[in-house]
């Protein structure tokens, strides 16, 4: 039979109990300090009843077969109490198991959204970035154009005898306006 640890307490007391009881034969400590005093009846005047001993024995040194039961009995109680407190705790444990699986669970699905969220703004922001360069290098180019059609204009002016030439660089120009920024 596998003890418990209240078990072995339990008994371990009833043990000392018995052995206590045993070896009891010093005089009643239970009774007044004037009884066990050897100066406490010097003209050996008898007690009254106030004097009257204590049982020697509590009722735990008691050794007879009720006391046996009861002891059982409270055993069985013990027992019974640490099966239910035991199972109550395997439960409470198997609970709080759950609990923590589903808050991960929880905190997984979140973790993949935000994966899925953060991979579909990157290639937002990556198609943005391209067209912003591409829309860049448009600019450069057109820009580039104008000013080569302006030149080509100036030259034909130039070189031509002719003056409705001149009001064709007017309206050019009012068509497509200088571009006087940096770039």
């Amino acid at each position: 039979m596998i003890m418990s640890a209240d078990n072995e307490i339990f008994l371990s007391y009833i043990t000392t109990c018995q052995r206590i009881s045993a070896l009891n034969t010093s005089p009643n400590i239970y009774a007044t300090p004037i009884q066990t005093s050897k100066y406490s009846n010097v003209f050996n005047l008898p007690y009254g009843p106030q004097f009257q001993e204590l049982p020697r024995n509590p009722t735990c040194f008691s050794s007879n077969s009720t006391s046996d039961e009861a002891d059982e009995q409270q055993l069985r109680i013990i027992t019974e109490r640490k099966q239910r407190r035991m199972i109550s705790n395997r439960e409470s444990a198997r609970r709080s198991r759950m609990r923590k699986q589903r808050h991960l669970d929880e905190l997984w699905s979140q973790v993949v959204w935000l994966r899925s969220e953060n991979h579909q703004l990157i290639d937002k922001l990556n198609r943005v970035t391209e067209s912003h360069d591409r829309v860049l290098q448009e600019n450069v180019q057109l820009k580039e154009e104008a000013s080569e059609l302006r030149q080509m204009l100036t030259d034909m002016q130039l070189n031509s005898p002719y003056s409705p030439l001149g009001s064709l660089e007017e309206v050019a120009d009012a068509a497509c306006p200088k571009d006087h920024s940096p770039n």
